[in-house]
């Protein structure tokens, strides 16, 4: 029995070497497509977005660009999500896995018209791929005994992956924060306590990186602006649910003293609950969802800083970094977890108020504030064509400068010749280059494995009667 007799009308179905030739051309599609975003000199894309804003982004980065894409091709929605794996896992490498996976595809395709099968294909790849990070082992340079050194080789990446970026005149800057804000962490992997800010206004090199946490609020008017030895509550309460809410219900009264006898009980009950609240001995109070003017003056007047409507992000950040909890329950103020920190106080970036808590429980907590094989050969000959290089000969130059022992030649853009890349202090994480192998190579496998592609039919809705 034909599948299509099993499936609905509106299905379809590819076999073989039709099954495969499709993945083929959607995959290479897609690596075409960011190919010259690659390396320092790669093009922008711009993409406008369909929705109602009609945003316009101007971007190189690879994981933006296929993020933003919509896509039908089985093939290629594999290697949009290894360029998003890539992002989450090591943040970089996003076009270089791509383009990859793309190359060793095209590479296959060839051995496959050669009668190859792609079983025998794939288990070459695998001998390549451990070939190829074998040799990347070899090229492992381990400086986290000295720190003069480590710091010097997190920079040189830092730089390295910003070369590509909007970022690039002021690269020496921005890897400087990262760098800073990263040893902050002293060997921990928990970039939550990091806070990132972005602020309009002023140059990008006024961006810099605070000790402590700063979240984008203000100070209430008649709340205290400075606070020291800071006991924080933070929550995730209604501060008005107990107004009567109940949609269509209706107050009869007979006289406009019982209408002030209902507004007195709400009041007593809020105030029953900013007591609750204060119970628990703090003097901030940083709620998720908004603080109404009664319980704002009841918390003034017992001199709390009460902080209304922060994002969720950011009072998960500070919960974090100030050692608290989340708090949505006040009846038993012995198990809610307070945050601590030494001082609260006021501060002003370009023309906006915020608060900022310095000498928190974590004490590497920081702000960024943000103003303003021949498939491998496949990325240094894109990154000499981006650059209006003459791609063969480079390529043929670094061909014979890795023959040597112990070369670490790559193209120099700059100057537009091979040139020694520890030298000019181009240095790239292991993790980055081992992800980008591995993904490219799994995924190329995934694809190559392909004989047949079902295309289930669209679920239709029924017409409402």
């Amino acid at each position: 029995m034909a599948i299509e007799r099993i499936l609905k009308d509106d299905a379809s179905e590819e076999k073989g070497e039709r099954a495969r030739m499709a993945s083929f051309v959607g995959a290479m599609a897609i690596a075409d497509l960011v190919k010259t975003t690659l390396g320092p000199k790669g093009m922008d894309k711009i993409l406008q977005s369909t929705g109602r804003g009609q945003s316009v982004t101007v971007t190189n980065d690879g994981a933006t660009i296929l993020k933003s894409l919509h896509i039908d091709n089985p093939a290629a929605k594999v290697l949009v999500d290894i360029s998003k794996v890539q992002d989450d896992e090591v943040g970089d490498g996003t076009t270089s896995v791509v383009v990859l996976a793309g190359e060793l595809l095209r590479e296959a395709e060839k051995l496959v018209a050669s009668k190859i099968h792609p079983m025998t294909i794939i288990a070459g790849f695998r001998m390549a791929a451990e070939c190829a990070r074998e040799a990347l082992l070899k090229r492992v340079v381990d400086n986290k005994t000295n720190e003069e050194k480590f710091k010097m080789d997190l920079m040189k990446i830092a730089k390295t992956t910003l070369s590509s970026k909007i970022l690039s005149q002021d690269k020496e800057h921005f890897a400087k924060l990262a760098v800073d804000a990263v040893l902050r962490l002293k060997g921990s992997t928990n970039l939550e306590s990091i806070q990132i800010i972005k602020k309009p206004g002023g140059s990008l090199k006024d961006s810099f990186l605070d000790e402590g946490f700063i979240l984008d609020k203000k100070i209430g008017i008649g709340q205290p602006k400075r606070i020291e030895n800071a006991n924080i509550l933070v929550a995730n309460t209604a501060m008005d649910t107990d107004k009567v809410k109940i949609y269509g219900a209706r107050v009869r009264v007979d006289s406009m003293a019982k209408v002030a006898d209902i507004e007195a009980a709400e009041k007593q009950k809020m105030r029953e609950k900013v007591d609750k609240i204060l119970a628990h001995g703090i003097n901030c109070f940083v709620n998720r969802q908004l603080i109404y003017n009664f319980p704002e003056e009841l918390f003034a007047n017992a001199g709390v800083l009460a902080i209304e409507h922060a994002d969720f992000d950011g009072i998960e950040r500070l919960a974090l970094v100030t050692g608290g909890e989340i708090a949505s329950t006040f009846d038993n103020p012995e198990s809610v977890k307070l945050g601590h920190c030494k001082l609260i106080e006021e501060i002003m970036i370009g023309e906006d108020k915020l608060i900022k808590f310095s000498g928190v429980e974590m004490g590497q907590a920081c702000t960024v504030v943000l103003r303003g094989a021949r498939a491998l050969v496949a990325i240094p000959t894109t990154i000499a064509d981006n650059a209006g290089l003459d791609s063969a000969e480079l390529v043929a130059r670094l061909r014979a400068e890795h023959n040597k022992e112990e070369s670490n030649a790559g193209i120099d853009v700059i100057s537009g010749s091979v040139g020694d890349m520890s030298e000019l202090g181009i240095s790239e994480a292991f993790k980055v280059k081992q992800a980008v192998l591995l993904s490219a190579t799994e995924a190329a496998e995934m694809i190559l494995r392909v004989d047949e592609i079902i295309t289930c039919a669209p679920r239709r809705r029924e017409d409402r009667m």
